[in-house]
């Protein structure tokens, strides 16, 4: 008999080697990957309500409600603020305009 063949035979599990442990840790593995990938899916789709779910989210914001934010931060001054917003008021009368 040659010396693998020996080897073989003698090794436990008809050679396949690595002991029953193996048989314990995969699947060990595989449910630790699926719990990962749930609770990843899960802190996503709460951090998607709380702010607001990106397939949710208009594609424009409100331009009147910019130019308050604009005004109340300084960037304008008030008689800039309402030109602007003159100008935004009458293209929504006339159906130019979004909001």
């Amino acid at each position: 008999m040659n010396t693998l063949a020996q080897i073989a035979t003698h090794m436990p599990h008809d050679g396949w080697g690595g002991g029953p442990g193996w048989f314990i840790i995969f699947p060990i593995l595989w449910f630790l990957l699926v719990v990962a990938i749930v609770v990843l899916i899960a802190r996503s789709a709460r951090r998607g309500f709380r702010q607001g779910a990106p397939w949710a989210r208009q594609t424009g914001a409100n331009p009147v409600a910019i130019l308050g934010e604009r005004y109340a931060r300084g960037e304008i001054d008030e008689s800039e603020y309402r030109s602007r917003l003159a100008v935004l008021r009458s293209a929504t009368e006339t159906g130019d305009g979004r909001s």
